[in-house]
């Protein structure tokens, strides 16, 4: 009933809206339960609505949640998708592939861009000649700071002295911080780990230019925004192809792309990594060429031709 209730809920702020404003669109992101009560609103009020599916499909596609989340998404008059790999996923469902656009997330590159790694180290207490890894995220399962976690005594035992930055804090789907500092307890990582909780995104720079490699072990994703925000403060990447991970690291120049579940791959992948003479300068020239302004402007012609079909006016 949530998609319902949402809907229901809205529905006066929207004609309230859409009386003091004017409303020509309703543009909602995840396809259930926000898009589904877009759909619904749609219908109501008899307007266009557009969906951006954003990773939660894939895992709703396995619940009793499927038959609605495929009702918004036929209903709906424009889909984006952040990543082929979703395009693909809904297209497999039955949904019709001209309907899906996609349009990946982008990067603000005025808040992301690289800081001096030595003030950055110094500023969290790091030693300077240490290797260093980040992984940003919420403190839940599917994200896989577990997974990083279980590669240090082996990196360690290659490599030396290794650093693990995690950022972040509980999120809608859990919080693991109890177990992840337990199991840094039992693996005598503690001197290794470094828990950062959130970080602000204006001083998030500051902690990725401390690092020598970003790491994301995640299950599942549609397209992670701080692949591109650790990119554009110059790290490279080692993550699991899932999702859109492998659209983002689309060159081998820009990190590494690992199979899900595969322990030993990622624990290589990340020594490799460590020990790689990167081209700064290619990672942070991809970063910038994905940036928010050029989704923008494919979003808002997109826009115009839902106003003008609808309409028959931009």
């Amino acid at each position: 009933m949530d998609g319902l209730m949402m809907a229901l809920f809205s529905l006066a702020t929207v004609r309230r809206l859409q009386r003091r404003f004017g409303v020509d669109i309703i543009d909602a992101h995840f396809a259930y339960p926000d898009g589904y009560a877009a759909t619904r609103l749609g219908r109501w009020l008899e307007l266009p609505v557009s969906i951006t599916l954003r990773g939660t499909e894939v895992p709703l596609s396995r619940s009793n949640r499927r038959s609605l989340m495929l009702r918004a998404l036929e209903d709906a008059a424009q889909i984006f998708s952040v990543a082929d790999s979703l395009k693909r996923f809904v297209v497999g469902m039955g949904i019709d592939e001209d309907k899906v656009l996609v349009v990946g997330n982008g990067v603000d590159v005025e808040k992301f861009h690289p800081e001096d790694r030595e003030g950055s180290r110094r500023k969290l207490g790091l030693p300077l000649d240490a290797r260093v890894l980040v992984t940003v995220g919420g403190l839940v399962e599917r994200k896989g700071f577990h997974r990083v976690i279980d590669c240090l005594p082996g990196l360690m035992a290659e490599l030396g002295e290794v650093h693990y930055l995690v950022v972040g804090g509980a999120s809608g789907e859990g919080d693991w911080s109890d177990r992840l500092r337990q199991q840094v307890k039992e693996l005598e990582l503690d001197g290794q780990v470094h828990f950062l909780g959130s970080v602000a995104p204006d001083h998030l720079r500051h902690v990725l230019s401390a690092a020598d490699l970003f790491v994301l072990s995640t299950r599942n994703e549609g397209w992670a925004n701080v692949l591109l925000e650790a990119m554009a403060c110059g790290l490279p990447i080692v993550a699991t192809d899932v999702g859109g991970n492998s659209e983002v690291v689309c060159r081998e120049e820009l990190g590494t792309i690992v199979p899900f579940g595969d322990e030993s791959a990622l624990c290589q992948a990340i020594a490799d990594g460590l020990k790689k003479t990167w081209c700064t300068d290619d990672i942070i020239g991809h970063a910038r060429a994905n940036t928010w302004d050029s989704r923008v402007t494919v979003l808002v012609k997109a826009f115009k031709e839902i106003a003008c079909a609808t309409y028959g006016k931009p």
